[in-house]
């Protein structure tokens, strides 16, 4: 009897002694678009699904979305870092200044699609600029699908002196500084506030991604949209970076890491920004005809007279990067040599 009391007592400490990869772990995921936002439906809400299923639910996210867990889009890094959230969803580079190497990307006329500008987004920062995501572990880092003007203005534009004096929206310094350079007054805020900002006249319209359009309502509110000519280099764009708490990577069992390590990298990369982006602008575009909006392309000669106009953007960008202690030439040509591999 002693011995079959034994036994089971040591089978109860052995269920107890169970390390913590038999624990469900959920994972608090912020972001700062409302949970109707395509990103929610059909970037992040998928790849938690995901990650739960091949985990047989040791894994499982709590989504935040809209700031719920405080703060603004500009601190969502941080909170990543500090461990406010174990993963976040951002726009690095609404800190200025901060992601000088990666943003590169956002330079004008660069991209063209956001599935391979992702791609060589993703194989840029492990090759140069992982110092600058110091205390989290990128997950999948992404851009969208190339900036267009959306205006209130039914007229919109058709050449660059009508940009003159009309204010922007830009999303980053680097986008503010395209504006500037083709006469237009730039005026920086995330995306949230922009359809309250177009109807109160504050700004005569904004530049976003078609992505973004319906997350805004802004079919609802611009009038006028303009885009570069069909396959040319997009006016500007933008990064985006799911990124996790190293400690919170390091804290999970070796199996739980690997669910993690799976649904990571340049594949991953691709997806969100095929899936997020680039398969969703048709569909937006034509909802912004359905309306009678003015849809609008600049012609071959006018392209051109815009990438000029803003080609001192680089020259700045080189300048910036190299002050730093990094050789921004160099780092321009790697870029562009990643671009030209997968963003044909």
């Amino acid at each position: 009897m002693k011995i079959r009391h034994s036994l089971i007592a040591a089978a109860v400490a052995a269920v107890c002694a169970t390390p913590a990869m038999a624990q469900q772990v959920v994972l608090k995921v912020h972001h700062f678009l409302p949970s109707t936002s395509n990103v929610q439906l059909n970037l992040i809400q998928p790849w938690c699904d995901k990650i739960a299923k091949e985990s047989a639910d040791k894994l499982k996210c709590q989504i935040y979305p809209a700031m719920t867990l405080g703060g603004t889009p500009p601190q969502l890094f941080d909170q990543a870092r500090d461990g406010v959230a174990d993963i976040v969803w951002t726009l690095p580079t609404y800190s200025a200044g901060r992601f000088v190497k990666s943003e590169v990307f956002e330079l004008p006329f660069f991209t063209r699609s956001a599935k391979g500008s992702s791609q060589a987004y993703w194989a840029y920062v492990q090759k140069n600029a992982l110092d600058e995501y110091r205390g989290v572990k990128p997950l999948w880092l992404h851009t969208n699908d190339g900036s267009s003007f959306h205006l209130a203005n039914p007229k919109g534009v058709s050449k660059l002196e009508d940009l003159k004096g009309l204010k922007i929206r830009a999303a980053t310094r680097l986008n503010s500084r395209m504006l500037a350079s083709l006469g237009a007054t730039p005026v920086q805020m995330p995306l949230p506030a922009v359809p309250e900002s177009i109807s109160k006249g504050v700004i005569d319209g904004a530049m976003v991604p078609w992505e973004g359009v319906p997350t805004v309502k802004l079919h609802e509110i611009a009038k006028s949209h303009l885009d570069v000519p069909t396959g040319q280099l997009k006016f500007a764009n933008s990064l985006f970076a799911f990124v996790m708490n190293q400690a919170k990577y390091n804290s999970l069992a070796p199996e739980l890491k690997k669910v993690i390590d799976d649904n990571s990298g340049p594949a991953t990369s691709a997806w969100a920004g095929e899936k997020g982006f680039d398969s969703v602008v048709a569909g937006n575009h034509k909802m912004s005809g359905d309306r009678g909006n003015a849809l609008l392309k600049l012609d071959a000669a006018e392209y051109q007279r815009w990438v000029k106009a803003s080609e001192n953007v680089d020259d700045e960008w080189i300048k910036d990067v190299s002050a730093k202690g990094a050789n921004g030439k160099a780092l321009l040509e790697d870029a562009r040599a990643l671009i030209n591999q997968y963003d044909r």
